[in-house]
């Protein structure tokens, strides 16, 4: 493909990027990567979703691969967001994988929410290749990939990181360096962890004050300046009481990442009782048929008093 159309976003710090993975994170990520100026390379395992976001995008030139080795030979920072452990092991350490190409003090971001085991072992394989690796998974939701707005907590050593952070800083508004590899993943764990908290709380709330005949606008009114004001209870209370969740971050999903947080507790011979029940919670829901709805469909587990 030709060279990509300039933005005068700082181009004498263009890089030669690979994005590998145009879900509803990783389409945005390339979005605000490309208007930054950077040269890119998209690879996406199904080729659909590449041709819908180059549609979508007229204005911007980018280059396709047909796997991921591809994508990754002459690049200079590679990008992933795929779905699970297998999916990234795959990607990256696979036979036609991006560590198979990617040369030597390349730089590897991951944005996938995987176990801590994972990132810790692409960590290692990255620094037998010298390759510097940053484990970097995400909080903001979809809306926050689309604003550019994402807050990112990071694992991996600190020259890696700060080799990542400007290429991130296109695409988020918090950067923050926990530690070592693999701690990028803990702490979302710890974020999820929260995030399915409130959302059985906010649920749980909503349905009480529909069964008192409240009117919940005004209840939401009230309850939200002070301490049991939440991100979820902002976003979601007025969506759930409308019972529209097609939208946002899949119910699916949320059960893969809580699935990985008690694997964690238990590993670390740590209780994660409310986890555990709201992860069968979500359960309950999957069965319902809404495992591709927005988290926030947890309320549908609970009927409005005089309905089915």
């Amino acid at each position: 493909m030709g060279k990509p159309r300039r933005y005068g976003c700082g181009m004498e710090h263009s890089k030669r990027i690979a994005v590998i993975g145009l879900g509803v994170m990783g389409g945005p990520i390339a979005r605000h990567l490309a208007r930054a100026g950077h040269a890119l390379t998209l690879y996406n395992r199904t080729t659909e979703r590449v041709a819908r976001w180059r549609a979508a995008h007229p204005d911007l030139t980018v280059a396709e691969a047909t796997n991921p080795a591809e994508a990754s030979a002459g690049a200079e920072v590679v990008i992933t967001c795929v779905g699970n452990d297998d999916d990234l092991a795959d990607v990256v350490l696979g036979p036609q994988g991006v560590f198979s190409t990617l040369a030597e003090n390349g730089l590897f971001i991951d944005h996938t929410t995987v176990s801590a085991r994972i990132a810790r072992q692409i960590a290692v394989e990255a620094r037998d290749k010298h390759i510097h690796c940053v484990d970097a998974p995400m909080t903001g939701s979809q809306i926050g990939a689309e604003n550019g707005t994402l807050t990112l907590m990071c694992g991996g050593r600190k020259d890696a990181l700060e080799a990542a952070r400007p290429v991130m800083s296109a695409y988020a508004r918090r950067i923050v360096h926990i530690g070592k590899a693999g701690t990028g993943q803990a702490a979302k764990m710890c974020n999820q962890i929260c995030i399915a908290g409130a959302i059985a709380g906010v649920a749980e709330a909503l349905r009480l004050a529909q069964a008192g005949h409240l009117d919940v606008g005004k209840v939401y009114e009230a309850i939200s300046g002070g301490a049991a004001q939440s991100w979820q209870m902002d976003n979601r209370w007025k969506t759930m009481s409308e019972d529209s969740f097609d939208f946002g971050f899949a119910v699916d999903w949320m059960r893969k990442d809580l699935g990985l947080a008690l694997e964690e507790g238990r590993g670390l011979g740590v209780s994660l009782p409310v986890t555990g029940l709201v992860d069968q919670f979500y359960a309950e829901v999957q069965a319902l048929g809404a495992g591709r709805q927005d988290t926030s469909a947890l309320v549908r587990r609970l009927p409005r008093k005089g309905h089915a």
